[in-house]
């Protein structure tokens, strides 16, 4: 066992995950999920971006 998750184990998610939410919805869980990162990724920049702005204001 060298990690959490390995790809047996991913296979079986991914499966579990096709068989509750149907082939038809994936795209949309998808496009959803990557959404969802980009908003983080953009708050998190802007989080560590405001303190270098705030230091050249002074």
């Amino acid at each position: 066992m060298d990690g959490i998750l390995q790809p047996t184990h991913l296979f079986f998610i991914l499966l579990i995950v096709l068989i509750i939410f149907g082939p038809g919805k994936l795209p949309e869980l998808g496009r959803g999920l990557g959404k969802g990162i980009r908003e983080f990724k953009g708050a998190l920049k802007d989080a560590t971006e405001e303190p270098k702005d705030a230091g050249n204001k002074s």
